[in-house]
């Protein structure tokens, strides 16, 4: 059978949906390897998983800190120029390895590693695109030519170094096969990725946690509201957490919530909230409060405990809304920066959420917010027809399907030639 290289960043989020597709790829037979930080493909992948380091030393601390208060087209020139670009020239050489190891039949290159796209063009090897967030499919950059311009010469360059310099495809768009992890019904019109473009929704694979969750504590009496910034913004999350704890405990009559809290913000000492209640015991692994309204944990089992909530609160990164959304949940969206716009600006368009602003929202604009994607009818409707869409979609057996296609097409290719 053939053999498929996976290039991922080190970022949660451009893994996971690629791990269900692995695995699949693996169930029918295909041999499957990575390129990428060992420690993490392994704990999100499983023990067992193939991995080419690359690059081939990493630690946290070699990820550059990106100041929490940045936003717009300066959070993206940190992005690109501190650490996407530094990031694929470092990968280039244990891609290039992992390839001439390997040998893959195909590469198969996540949209923040273009390392992957241009070793693979460099070498001659078909590859295809993981776009894990549809926001470079948009065209976010169009009403700001120059930024686009500067981020093409970033790219250029970045060819000159690693890729191959006669070269003209851009590495963020296979020619051949984009695999985009949502559906039209949420991300619209593509604007950029061409006939490659393959829609097949969220990648909702059995995923390794080490996150316990009282299932117990749950109350069939109340709705239930999970709050969650994801893996990559605990720097910038504290204030808003505490603004949505002390508007959803106001609540508490009508809900309970479940808050993700891994810096402990919401379990200092001396930090109250309304009704008087201290909010824990500073160690930030136990609840809140020890009633049933209000639950904070360092990490949950999401993909288990979507099926159990009510809306969620988040900052619209893409794999929680595109979970979220699967369910027929409702979103209270909160952007931070990167494509975090772009997706909440796709979820109110979809009519399945509402947005509120990250830096300015207080409790009484969040707690509405909540109140109006619990009782409108139209929110929690259009979260239904969203989240039929991606299931339609296929997922993780979708994506493998079009990567068999794309090597029966090299194969046939080959023969005829």
């Amino acid at each position: 059978m053939s053999r498929c290289l996976f290039v991922v960043p080190p970022l949660v989020g451009h893994i996971n949906p690629l791990v269900g597709v692995a695995a699949e790829l693996v169930s029918r037979g295909h041999r499957v390897a990575w390129a990428g930080v060992p420690e993490i493909v392994r704990r999100l992948a499983g023990p067992d998983a193939h991995v080419f380091p690359s690059p081939v030393s990493w630690a946290e601390a070699d990820r550059p800190v990106r100041p929490p208060d940045i936003r717009g087209p300066e959070a993206l020139r940190f992005l690109w120029e501190r650490f996407l670009v530094p990031l694929a020239d470092a990968m280039a050489d244990g891609v290039r390895d992992a390839v001439v190891a390997f040998r893959p039949d195909v590469v198969v290159a996540d949209q923040q590693a273009p390392a992957g796209a241009l070793v693979a063009e460099r070498l001659g090897v078909p590859w295809a695109t993981s776009a894990t967030t549809p926001a470079e499919l948009t065209d976010a950059l169009a009403p700001m030519p120059k930024v686009a311009a500067w981020n093409d010469a970033l790219l250029r360059e970045l060819r000159l170094r690693i890729g191959d310099p006669e070269g003209t495809a851009d590495p963020r768009f296979s020619p051949r096969l984009v695999l985009a992890f949502s559906a039209p019904e949420l991300a619209g019109r593509p604007a950029r990725g061409g006939e490659g473009i393959r829609w097949v929704g969220p990648s909702l694979a059995a995923r390794p946690s080490a996150a316990d969750f009282p299932w117990e504590w749950l109350d069939p009496g109340r709705a239930t509201v999970l709050v969650t910034l994801g893996t990559a913004n605990t720097d910038a999350g504290g204030r808003f957490l505490t603004a949505c704890a002390e508007a959803l405990r106001a609540r508490a009559d009508r809900l309970q919530a479940v808050v993700v809290d891994p810096e402990g913000v919401l379990g200092g000492p001396g930090i109250t909230l309304p009704g008087g209640a201290a909010t824990g015991t500073g160690e930030g692994t136990a609840a809140v409060r020890p009633d049933r309204d209000l639950l904070a944990l360092p990490a949950i089992p999401q993909l288990a405990l979507l099926g159990h909530v009510d809306a969620v609160v988040c900052h619209a990164g893409h794999n929680t809304v595109v979970e979220a959304l699967w369910h027929g949940v409702p979103l209270v969206v909160a952007p931070i920066r990167d494509d975090q716009p772009v997706v909440a600006a796709q979820v109110c368009d979809a009519g399945a959420g509402v947005r509120v602003r990250f830096g300015r929202a207080g409790a009484a604009r969040i707690g509405a917010a909540v109140d109006a994607v619990l009782h409108g009818p139209g929110h929690r409707a259009a979260a239904r027809a969203v989240g039929s869409a991606l299931r339609a979609a296929g997922g993780a057996a979708a994506a493998a399907d079009h990567l068999e296609r794309l090597l029966d097409d090299e194969f046939r290719d080959k023969e005829e030639g």
